[in-house]
Parts: C-alpha cells; sequence; structure tokens
C-alpha cells in the first residue's frame, strides 16, 4: 500500500474518530440538557402549585394584610374579604389581551373607612358591562400586587392595566397597595365572566432548582471534553504526519491516543 493510500486512510480514521467523539458529546449534552429543563419545570410547577394552594386557604380579612398607605408585606396571592360600596362613577375598563373586545371590569369599592378598593369583578365581552350592586356589598378575591404599566392610546373610559400609581392620580381617596380580582362565582353573580388572576410566582423546591442547574453543568462539561478530545486526536495525527515526513522526531509525537488505555 502506498504511502498516500496509507496517510488517506490515517486522516479518515482520524475525521471517524472526531466526528464519533462529537456525536457522543453532543447526543449527552443534549440529554443532560433536557434532564435539566424537565428539572426546572417541576421547580416551577412547585411553585405555580404553591401559589394555587396559597391562593385556595381560607380567606382573611383584607383589613388584615393590607390597609391605605401602608406596604403589603405578606398578602399578595391570599384570598381576602371585605365589605363596601362600589363607586360606579370611577370604573375603568382593561382590554384583555388575545381576546378582541373583551375587557376586564375595575370598579372601585369603597370601604367604611374611606378607603378605596380596586376591584376587577370579571371579564364583558363589550364596553357596556353590568353595573355593580348598589348598596353595601360583602366581597371576596384574591388579592394582587399592581400590574405593570401598559403604555398605548386608548378610549376615555379605558386604560391599559391594573397599575396602581395611575390609579392613585386618577381616584385621589386612600387607597390600598394592590388590588382584588374577584372568584368565579361572584362574577357570575354580577353577570360577567371570571377574569383569570395574575397570581405571584411561587417558589419551588431549591433542590430541584440545583438539580437543573447541576444537569446543564453536566452537559456543558461532556460537550466540552468531547470537543478536546477530539481536538487533541487531531493534532496527534497531524504530529505523527509530520513526524513520517520528517518535519519532526518521533519524540515530539507524544502519546498516540489509539495506544492509551
Amino acid at each position: 500500500m502506498s504511502s498516500d493510500v496509507m496517510a488517506r486512510a490515517g486522516l479518515v480514521k482520524t475525521r471517524i474518530q472526531q466526528g464519533a467523539l462529537l456525536v457522543v458529546g453532543l447526543v449527552l449534552a443534549a440529554v443532560m440538557i433536557g434532564l435539566g429543563l424537565w428539572q426546572m419545570q417541576v421547580f416551577e410547577n412547585q411553585g405555580q402549585s404553591g401559589a394555587v394552594a396559597r391562593m385556595e386557604q381560607p380567606p382573611v380579612p383584607l383589613t388584615d394584610v393590607a390597609r391605605a398607605g401602608q406596604q403589603i408585606t405578606d398578602g399578595y396571592g391570599r384570598t381576602v374579604e371585605f365589605t363596601g360600596t362600589y363607586v360606579p362613577a370611577e370604573q375603568l375598563l382593561i382590554p384583555v389581551d388575545g381576546k378582541p373586545g373583551t375587557f376586564r371590569v375595575l370598579t372601585p369599592l369603597k370601604t367604611d373607612d374611606g378607603t378605596l378598593v380596586p376591584v376587577v369583578r370579571g371579564e364583558s365581552a363589550g364596553t357596556t358591562p353590568p353595573a355593580p350592586p348598589a348598596g353595601e356589598v360583602a366581597q371576596r378575591g384574591v388579592l394582587l400586587a399592581s400590574d405593570k404599566q401598559v403604555s398605548r392610546p386608548l378610549p376615555s373610559g379605558q386604560i391599559g392595566s391594573v397599575y396602581l400609581p395611575v390609579l392613585v392620580q386618577r381616584w385621589l381617596d386612600p387607597m390600598i397597595a394592590g388590588y382584588v380580582t374577584l372568584p368565579a362565582d361572584q362574577a357570575a353573580a354580577q353577570g360577567l365572566q371570571p377574569a383569570t388572576p395574575h397570581l405571584p410566582s411561587g417558589r419551588g423546591s431549591v433542590q430541584n432548582f440545583g438539580y437543573a442547574l447541576q444537569w446543564w453543568v453536566f452537559a456543558a462539561c461532556a460537550l466540552g471534553f468531547a470537543i478536546y478530545l477530539a481536538t487533541y486526536i487531531g493534532r496527534a495525527a497531524d504530529r505523527r504526519r509530520l513526524a513520517e515526513l520528517g518535519l519532526i522526531t518521533h519524540d515530539e509525537i507524544g502519546p498516540d491516543p489509539d495506544r492509551m488505555s
């Protein structure tokens, strides 16, 4: 067999070895990334389940967790109960993303001490929702933090989100640092469709989060090691060819990866 044929055969063998190493590294990395994503999904699901469980706890009086002019520390995501009188003249509509022509109906409720509670009573298919109940009513719903600000041109009587700094400027009266979304039964009692509450993110198990990071580190290491080995094999083959051409001595070739245990 001529030296050229042997050189080509050696080059093909080296490229096959390199390709096989890279394929193995990519497969291992993909599997580990998938395991990390699975652990992260478990982490997020646990957080969501925790938020739902918090919402489903027995209701507490609103005044126990939220008062006008005070910061809410442990009330968001909890179901609260309160009484007061709706102020329909200050009602606002909020377009629902992904539902053209549908609006969240935001109506302030004034409690006995004059505090305003922003209440999302439900959703309305149109700009003329049913009026809120007259007189003093007892209400129950999940307490939520301010939405993010949404700035876009809207008709009079509409706002982009339940952004509390804007509401404070519009309504002027003392107001709690949050808003309440009514449950399905109370929304239906007022002739509205239920609005989906934007629950605060719960916390999943730190262990699952750690497992996700661990798998991703393993994936990076597996891929990096495969690239290192493939590069090492290629360089070793190049040194053998240079030695065969007499450009370097055999002592400079280094260990032969084909013979390494």
